[in-house]
């Protein structure tokens, strides 16, 4: 069932999307050389707590995992792009990390996610990234009252075919609210005109992803992680967005959206700090 949100909920799931939003700058400001996925891990266990937070992600069951999912963040790392399972890495010079987060505040959810290299950024992981935020930016600008949910899923298709990646239509954006997944999904490639029409009060998450080199899929052994088939690097950008009487409504906006992704030397994180 699609549930349409009132002004007041929406509302409340932004309290949730502004602390998403917090997390996730603190993930990207702490990611270095050096630091270990599973003290990000903690970190954000730590922040989420102490917020009286809970996670979407904690004990998760969906059909498609190995599950119970048994970590609060999905931490992705180079050809890697979604569900990533922390585990016991360390990030390495040029590293792609993906860190996508979601939780819920006071029963209302919000998901984000984003893609940030760590020290030496290569120029063509730069393109990637930047690529994903154009296609979200695009899908945003799509979620108006009129518009139909093909519209969405074509924005994103068109700026992948703009820079030559491939798309993978298996997960893309959903419903969100009450719970972190909820009706529709929403592909990453469509036709424009197709599909529901757009109502004030409809809350999306939307979240393009691209590989470099292909649009397959492969899991890891976790029975989580997803990969690229070949490989090749990947990027993830998503925001969960409610469509008003006007201009979309960005929930989980980060207070200084970036206007390019740039390569991390933040100071480290200890397991002090943990």
């Amino acid at each position: 069932m699609i549930e349409l949100k009132t002004p007041a909920e929406i509302g409340r799931m932004q309290v949730a999307g502004r602390f998403v939003a917090e997390v996730l700058s603190e993930v990207a400001r702490l990611a270095d050389v050096g630091v270990n996925l599973l003290d990000l891990e903690h970190h954000v266990r730590g922040m989420i707590t102490r917020r009286g937070a809970e996670s979407c992600y904690w004990d998760y069951t969906p059909s498609f995992g190995k599950g119970p999912f048994r970590n609060v963040i999905c931490l992705s790392v180079n050809d890697a792009v979604l569900h990533g399972l922390p585990h016991d890495y360390t990030l390495r010079d040029g590293d792609v990390l993906s860190a996508d987060l979601a939780v819920t505040i006071d029963g209302w959810a919000a998901d984000s996610a984003r893609t940030i290299i760590v020290g030496t950024a290569a120029e063509e992981d730069l393109r990637l990234i930047r690529a994903t935020e154009e296609a979200l930016a695009a899908a945003i600008e799509a979620a108006r009252p009129g518009n139909r949910l093909g519209d969405i899923s074509a924005a994103i298709g068109a700026v992948a075919a703009a820079h030559g990646y491939p798309v993978n239509t298996e997960f893309g954006g959903h419903g969100i609210g009450r719970t972190m997944h909820e009706d529709l999904h929403v592909a990453n490639k469509g036709r424009a005109g197709r599909g529901m029409k757009l109502r004030p009060g409809l809350t999306l998450a939307l979240e393009p992803w691209f590989a470099r080199t292909t649009d397959r899929i492969v899991y890891d052994p976790d029975g989580w992680t997803i990969r690229s088939a070949d490989g090749s690097r990947t990027a993830h950008s998503e925001h969960t967005v409610a469509v008003t009487e006007g201009a979309p409504l960005v929930l989980t906006r980060r207070e200084a959206e970036n206007s390019a992704p740039q390569g991390n030397s933040a100071g480290r994180l200890s397991t002090t700090d943990a």
